[in-house]
């Protein structure tokens, strides 16, 4: 049975009249990539800093690598590095005096953790150089490092890509792959810039007004957004016949309503057309389908009726 990094029911906060997070139950299990996805002010931010302590939940439960009771959490909460919004470092200082100053500060064993982290991240050759004549890549990159200090299981990571260019894009995608894979490296991250997360994500959690819609794997959503021919006609179990007899294809689906998708053909509509037309079968609707995740998202949320 797989681990559960974290585990949240019924989670809420509220700030007074108004509700940031509303009863979200989020499964996160060890190994995964989770994309957390939601416009600006969907509760994102919110529910990263009840992880990690930075605010305290209104009501609910939150559990980490299987630990619920306050005590117990607190330690648990010694596995994770986060890094939420942007961090704050001292613009006189380098990388490694600023996060000497952290190492110190938190109470981190061992000089050696810095040198480390800025390896990761490809800041360890920055000498002398001072923070405030850091690129924004190179920014988000030490922040990327003060958050993997303590060489954590759990990394959440709050819109880290806003503002890098493509280049800084894709290293960073590259580093986070790399976490991952090599270390096994469980990881939270929030976006709105849903392309990027296409390229990373094992597995997504959908947020809307605070409220989660869907928890979906990355595979499941890939079959949900393949390019199909969906049509509507009179008589769906007539119709797959003749999609097997005449195309010769079983790569194809049956939906309520006598609808069909059909996954192949996808450039010949005509044939497809003329093989379900010619076999006496009635052709309602015809219509080319498929959606990257920006489009399944905003699907999914035009379809939640708020309370």
């Amino acid at each position: 049975m797989a681990e559960h990094v974290l585990s949240t029911q019924a989670l809420t906060k509220r700030y007074g009249a108004a509700t940031a997070v509303h009863r979200v139950d989020m499964t996160i299990e060890k190994g995964q990539i989770y994309g957390l996805v939601g416009r600006n002010g969907a509760g994102k931010t919110t529910i990263i800093r009840m992880i990690t302590a930075q605010t305290m939940p209104s009501s609910g439960t939150l559990s980490l690598f299987g630990a619920q009771e306050p005590q117990v959490l607190d330690r648990m909460r010694a596995r994770t590095g986060a890094m939420v919004e942007n961090p704050s470092f001292y613009p006189y200082l380098t990388a490694k005096q600023n996060l000497e100053y952290y190492r110190i500060q938190r109470g981190i064993p061992g000089p050696q953790v810095v040198e480390a982290a800025l390896e990761q991240v490809g800041l360890a050759d920055t000498g002398k150089k001072k923070f405030k004549h850091f690129s924004l890549g190179m920014k988000q990159r030490l922040g990327l490092a003060l958050a993997l200090m303590n060489q954590p299981d759990f990394l959440l990571l709050d819109e880290p890509i806003n503002g890098l260019d493509p280049e800084g894009i894709v290293e960073f995608r590259t580093l986070l792959l790399r976490l991952n894979r090599e270390r096994q490296t469980t990881i939270l991250i929030s976006s709105h810039i849903l392309s990027e997360l296409e390229n990373l994500a094992t597995h997504y959690g959908f947020l809307d007004g605070g409220i989660l819609v869907e928890q979906v794997s990355a595979q499941a959503l890939k079959e949900k957004c393949r390019a199909c021919i969906e049509l509507q006609v009179d008589d769906a179990a007539k119709a797959a016949l003749l999609l097997e007899r005449e195309l010769d294809t079983r790569d194809y689906e049956v939906l309520p309503g006598n609808v069909l998708r059909l996954y192949c053909h996808m450039d010949e509509p005509q044939r497809v057309t003329a093989c379900l037309v010619n076999g006496g079968v009635a052709l309602f609707a015809i219509e080319n389908k498929g959606a990257n995740l920006e489009d399944y998202f905003l699907s999914l949320i035009g379809g939640v009726h708020r309370v």
